[in-house]
């Protein structure tokens, strides 16, 4: 929100302050001033611009339309300037703008009066018209001044240009009551009289006093309101005044919008705008002869009713969407948009005025839905003050007799059938100063809470009995109270010791956060870039998709768009989007990891459950590989990654997870993004740890990507839980030998590694050691249905040396049960 620096000078006595010193002031006071721009009535200022007296204007000799002049700028000598106006003369009072004065021709564009020669006369400045300097439209010849105009006199201070500062106030959605002039100038109170012990108030305008409940002559003119959605439109108030005039504004009214980024366009809107920028309450202003049947009715419209808004676009209303309508038609979007018909014109003579409130959850989702942020939604969404729609309405009752004419036609509408109260909070002083960190002078609470317009109903040695204005409606419990007190008073003024305590504890075991840290250690000492992409995502991705099931999709209730609308299944479309958008830029070569969560809606749970029944949510690790293993040198071959090379990732993880790989099979993933892949599942439970895999084209060509992708997912939570409690202890170097023997077996090509591992460990439980694959054979000699895999097998006895007797007994055992249970047979 924009403030601007002398405005703001309106309400409240700034005294010596600088906008430099307001920018610190209201950033320790919880109100971030994101930047400050210096505005000028006149772009520039007219910075080396000044009032100048001709003294002496010839003909140019080598010109038929130029002359030559001396001008008294008030220095030390005359300048010389050339001149090319046809009504320059000696004697005249003008503008010269010296060297290095900037000329603006636009906002952005400007050129420089340097000293020059102009067809061989020297040139040491320019005389100026009106339109040059933006002071007016007249170019027809230089502008000339009254003769009392005084030489040397800076052009700024002769012409009154204003400069002013314009500060760009970050507001935080629970800070709706500093949404304007009014509400920053409270701070400043605030802030002044805790901190420096200031007795500062503030300046409120002057309203119009009228009886709000005496009537007119033509009171059967005046317009009638009815509101048929309560719930929605919790106080409605307005008023109709007649015979305006319509007009451009006074230029200290556009001054003030155009400083704070609005553009005037009647005196009666940009009064509306006043007010909304001094206060803070949205007001709407209707052409009174627009208004059907002089009703005015506050309710819904059918589903799908067509409404054109005041920017021309025709849009679709939503039958939850609350109008501002009279006895035919809508005429505006409450709270958001007005219409094309019933707005003001240069043409307008009588008019009603709107001063209302109307629920923030309504007005934020109307927002939403037709895409439409305008400064009033941005106030009602938030919650504005209920209990100043009275006030505002009176003040721009005041502007407009002032600047428009006219006179109150009937009685103030105000329908407010239940009064919002200013809620009561209780504040415990020995609860606060523990919030706080330190006990704090209790005059500055008062002074603090009382700057704020919050009333102190009780006081006594153990705490305050607080009315908190209607303004705040994000203060309501002890602890909002509190933070109010503390940024007033000054979180720098809040002293820490510098004593450090510290005990020891035990630590939950095993440590999340240890294990995840050393597992992204090892990827990104190997190469992997963490990534971290929104757990928001389109549902899209899920839709037809026989992996997912969109019943199970946690659908987000007002989302910002359909790409965000739903909460992730998978990690997996998250990291392709950024794989996509790293080839863009011609980043071919990515390994990718990163750990987030899944959520996903348990379709077990009753409507009415707990929510952490009705909900799933769990932390998966993410890895992706795709183009080269590493990049090309002279020693190595550049070769591209494939799902052994992610495996052989994967299985580390795995090992440092201390995951026992016995108690796990190894089968084809079932998920159909894959083309080809394996999942570890437990052969107790039946739970996959993991899965890896080549991406299928299907998968890719839908995420318009071009290369292949390999992907792992690992569940996180799955892994946490069953790290073993056990700590690794220490064992020596078995001082017996081991003894290999290899194995060339012939199997099925349906029989994977994982197969012979598995019986190989259920054969020898004691002396066996590993298994390894070391070799892999298709082909020539080999029938097509089968493969050869070359296997060795490690034996160990830690407290004897083997003989060939045991060796020969295990190897027997472990190959008869390879026949059987796998078919396989040694090759010859």
């Amino acid at each position: 929100m924009n403030i601007s620096f002398s405005w703001l000078k309106d309400y409240v006595d700034m005294g010596s302050m600088t906008p430099e010193q307001l920018d610190d002031l209201l950033t320790f006071s919880g109100l971030e001033v994101d930047g400050m721009e210096k505005v000028e009535s006149i772009k520039g200022g007219l910075e080396h611009v000044v009032i100048a007296q001709v003294l002496t204007c010839v003909p140019h000799p080598n010109s038929d339309h130029l002359h030559v002049t001396t001008v008294d700028v008030g220095g030390e000598r005359p300048l010389n300037i050339v001149c090319g106006a046809p009504n320059v003369a000696a004697g005249q009072k003008v503008v010269c703008a010296q060297i290095g004065t900037k000329i603006y021709t636009s906002d952005t564009e400007f050129y420089e009066i340097k000293k020059g020669k102009l067809r061989g006369e020297v040139s040491e400045g320019m005389l100026c018209a009106a339109d040059e300097l933006q002071l007016g439209s007249d170019h027809d010849g230089i502008m000339v001044l009254p003769d009392d105009a005084p030489v040397g006199m800076p052009a700024k201070d002769y012409f009154g240009v204003d400069d002013d500062h314009m500060l760009e106030v970050a507001i935080t959605a629970n800070r709706m009551d500093a949404c304007s002039h009014i509400g920053v100038a409270r701070d400043v109170v605030a802030v002044r009289n805790t901190r420096e012990g200031t007795n500062l108030h503030i300046q409120w305008p002057e309203v119009d006093n009228f009886d709000a409940s005496a009537t007119t002559p033509d009171a059967d003119k005046a317009i009638c309101v009815t509101v048929e959605e309560p719930e929605l439109c919790l106080r409605y108030t307005g008023i109709t005044i007649r015979n305006v005039e319509v007009k451009d504004s006074p230029e200290w009214l556009q001054k003030r919008l155009r400083t704070v980024g609005l553009r005037p366009i009647n005196n009666v809107v940009d009064i509306t705008n006043f007010i909304l920028m001094e206060v803070g309450q949205p007001l709407h202003a209707f052409d009174a002869d627009k208004i059907e049947g002089n009703h005015v009715i506050v309710k819904r419209l059918a589903q799908g009713t067509k409404f054109v808004t005041l920017d021309g676009v025709e849009r679709e209303l939503d039958a939850r969407d609350l109008m501002i309508c009279n006895e035919k038609e809508g005429m505006c979007i409450a709270g958001v948009f007005g219409g094309e018909k019933s707005g003001v014109t240069h043409a307008t003579k009588n008019i009603f005025i709107e001063s209302a409130y109307f629920n923030p959850v309504s007005m934020r989702k109307t927002s939403q839905r037709h895409g439409l942020k305008t400064d009033a939604s941005y106030r009602y969404e938030r919650g504005c003050d209920p209990n100043i729609t009275e006030w505002a309405l009176r003040r721009a009752v005041k502007l407009v007799k002032e600047l428009a004419g006219g006179e109150i036609c009937g009685q103030m509408v105000d329908i407010y059938p239940t009064p919002i109260t200013k809620p009561t909070v209780e504040v415990n002083f020995r609860r606060m100063f523990d919030l706080i960190g330190q006990d704090i002078p209790i005059d500055k609470v008062r002074t603090a809470l009382v700057s704020l317009n919050i009333e102190i109903e009780h006081e006594d040695n153990e705490g305050m009995t607080l009315r908190v204005p209607t303004m705040k409606c994000d203060v309501t419990r002890e602890c909002d109270i509190v933070e109010e007190i503390m940024r007033i008073y000054g979180y720098n003024n809040i002293h820490f010791d510098e004593h450090f305590s510290s005990c020891t504890s035990h630590g939950v075991k095993p440590n999340p956060n240890r294990l995840k840290n050393a597992v992204s250690d090892y990827l990104s000492d190997n190469g992997f870039c963490e990534i971290m992409n929104n757990s928001l995502t389109k549902s899209e991705y899920y839709e037809n998709n026989p992996d997912f099931d969109t019943a199970r999709n946690v659908a987000i209730l007002n989302p910002l768009s359909k790409e965000l609308n739903v909460m992730r299944q998978t990690l997996l479309y998250s990291g392709l989007e950024c794989i996509v958008r790293n080839i863009n830029y011609k980043v071919a070569d990515q390994k990718l990891y990163e750990f987030g969560r899944i959520y996903r809606l348990n379709p077990s749970a009753q409507a009415d459950a707990a929510v952490t029944t009705k909900y799933e949510e769990e932390q998966h690790l993410a890895i992706f590989t795709t183009g080269m293993q590493i990049a090309e040198n002279w020693k190595i071959v550049a070769s591209p990654t494939d799902v052994y090379y992610l495996k052989a990732y994967v299985m580390n993880i795995l090992h440092r997870m201390r995951v026992n790989m016995k108690q796990y099979d190894i089968k084809p993933a079932t998920e159909k993004y894959y083309a080809e892949g394996i999942a570890f599942v437990n052969r107790e439970n039946g739970k996959t740890i993991a899965t890896l895999g080549r991406l299928s084209r299907a998968t890719l060509k839908a995420m318009d990507c071009k290369q292949e992708v390999f992907y792992a997912d690992l569940n996180w939570d799955l892994l946490i839980k069953h790290y073993p409690k056990k700590e690794v202890l220490y064992a020596e170097v078995p001082k017996f030998p081991s003894v290999r023997r290899d194995l060339a077996l012939l199997l099925a090509k349906n029989v994977n590694f994982a197969d012979i591992e598995r019986v190989a460990y259920a054969s020898e439980k004691k002396l066996l050691r590993s298994v390894s694959l070391f070799d892999v054979y298709e082909g020539k000699g080999i029938a097509a249905d089968m493969k050869s895999y070359a296997v060795s097998f490690i034996l160990q006895d830690a407290d004897k040396t083997l003989t060939d007797k045991q060796v020969e007994a295990v190897m027997a055992k472990i190959q008869k049960n390879l026949e059987t249970q796998l078919g396989a047979r040694l090759r010859s």
